[in-house]
């Protein structure tokens, strides 16, 4: 595999097009242009730095199968770590396809209204939301073999509808707004009277979309000189959706016609209307179709991420029913896995029903989810400086310890940050049920350590003899790009 193979299939899982359309709404309505341009500068700084941890590692143990394998390789001692790290990336596995199946049914429910003008209840368009995930489902248990296809597809999909949405806004909206207002307009439309705290509640979208630099080390192995290739992808995928993430976000923010008439829209998702507004009827059915498409092919693979954890947890004694979620289908897909994933994304989704704010509550979870995944690596590295027993040919050297330290530093940050609440005053129809849904997953995490993990699992196991899934054992992206596993027991 190619350099730009890898670097495209990260940078695709970071998912500039869907991860930045579908948030936008939460740093336009918390701290405004103000928030979303500093915002995304200062996150994907610390983003960035993130991405050298992760690259420093993968450069040192480049088919070792991503963050699960690495946490279980550097702290062999210490089964619990690798455990923690295997579930929650499960858990950010499913909040992350959740997000993108639901995105899909906002998308579709807009499209809707603004074609024929028929505003879809929230319950349909959860149901929407349900056939999604159910469609994902059966694809992944039936279609193995396309799947593969779609995340090519995509890659380029996402390249050119990014390419085609930004000319359209920057040549079709009446009124481009002045400079001062893109860089400095601050909006508040949270109740909260410190605007400090409002501008960081704004930082959501921009963490939310730049999480999947991960990636580039699941495929490692099918890289050549992977241990220079994939860490140079990882670095390279951030930094360039830094760049290219910033010239879709100015030609919003140049674009926008009023704020106002965004967070007052009838539409299903907010950034519908500020095309409406911006390139009228007929450019906005496009914009949004590409948009959806771009997520709706996300959605096909988003659960061959956490069917493939289930998977490998089964295989390494993590979980009970080993045999059950190891069963395959004709097309080496681990069925229960699958479906266990749509059963859980589709529950989740029922909290769109009650209020639309679970929406920003289920893009938090998944934002908070992949970073404590992040952190687990990152937190051993700081721990335990000499865990990476061999430095691989890219290193951060004396820096290392610093970069590290300040990554784990921020990824708590957000990690608090996200689960406060995003609107006062505080209700049972706006408060942030992210500390939920987080709360849920790390008792889960606990209490399946302590009653189950404990006893069975070690580790790692060899996988001589064992018939693996069909793609790559692991996880996927917001964008559906898949993710690997690893194979070796660690010693």
């Amino acid at each position: 595999m190619s350099f730009l193979s890898v670097i495209g299939i990260s940078f695709c899982a970071i998912g500039i097009l869907t991860g930045m359309s579908s948030a936008f709404q939460t740093g336009l309505f918390s701290g405004g242009p103000l928030s979303l341009f500093w915002g995304w500068n200062i996150c994907s700084l610390f983003m960035f730095l993130i991405a050298l941890c992760l690259a420093e590692i993968c450069s040192s143990l480049p088919t070792m199968g991503g963050l699960y394998y690495w946490v279980c390789y550097m702290a062999p001692d210490y089964p619990a770590l690798g455990f923690t790290t295997g579930l929650l990336y499960t858990f950010a596995m499913i909040f992350t396809g959740c997000s993108g199946n639901l995105s899909a049914a906002l998308y579709i429910a807009s499209l809707a209204e603004v074609g024929t003008g028929v505003t879809l209840k929230r319950v349909e368009v959860a149901a929407i939301a349900w056939g999604i995930n159910i469609l994902s489902g059966i694809i992944n248990t039936f279609g193995t073999r396309a799947i593969g296809a779609v995340s090519k597809f995509n890659l380029w999909w996402t390249l050119g509808g990014t390419l085609f949405l930004v000319i359209s806004l920057l040549a079709k909206a009446p009124h481009k707004n002045s400079a001062q207002f893109v860089f400095t307009d601050l909006e508040n439309f949270t109740g909260w009277g410190n605007s400090g705290f409002v501008v960081l509640l704004g930082f959501l979208q921009a963490v939310y979309t730049l999480e999947g630099c991960e990636t580039a080390a699941q495929v490692a192995e099918e890289a050549q000189r992977a241990e220079i290739l994939a860490p140079v992808a990882i670095v390279s995928s951030v930094a360039g959706s830094w760049f290219i993430g910033l010239v879709y976000m100015i030609s919003l923010l140049f674009s926008v016609q009023s704020i106002a008439s965004v967070q007052g829209t009838s539409f299903s998702i907010p950034i519908a209307q500020l095309y409406f507004d911006a390139v009228g009827r007929n450019l906005t059915i496009v914009s949004l179709i590409i948009i959806c498409s771009t997520q709706f092919f996300a959605s096909i693979t988003a659960w061959t991420a956490s069917s493939r954890l289930f998977y490998a947890l089964a295989r390494d004694n993590a979980l009970p029913f080993k045999s059950s979620f190891m069963s395959l289908t004709g097309g080496q897909a681990p069925w229960l896995g699958v479906w266990i994933s749509v059963l859980v994304g589709s529950i989740i989704c029922c909290a769109y029903i009650g209020s639309p704010v679970a929406f920003n509550a289920i893009l938090s979870s998944a934002a908070i989810s992949v970073m404590l995944s992040y952190s687990m690596p990152i937190m051993v590295r700081v721990i335990w400086p000499d865990s990476l027993r061999q430095r691989g040919p890219f290193h951060l050297g004396k820096c290392s310890r610093a970069v590290n330290i300040a990554s784990l530093l921020f990824a708590t940050f957000i990690s608090v940050l996200f689960i406060l609440p995003t609107e006062r005053p505080v209700t049972a129809l706006n408060m942030n049920y992210a500390i939920v849904t987080i709360g849920g997953m790390l008792l889960f995490t606990l209490l399946a350590w302590a009653l189950y993990g404990r006893h069975h699992f070690r580790g790692p196991v060899k996988t001589v003899g064992i018939v693996e899934p069909a793609s790559a054992v692991g996880g996927a992206s917001k964008d559906g790009f898949l993710t690997g596993g690893g194979s070796e027991k660690v010693e």
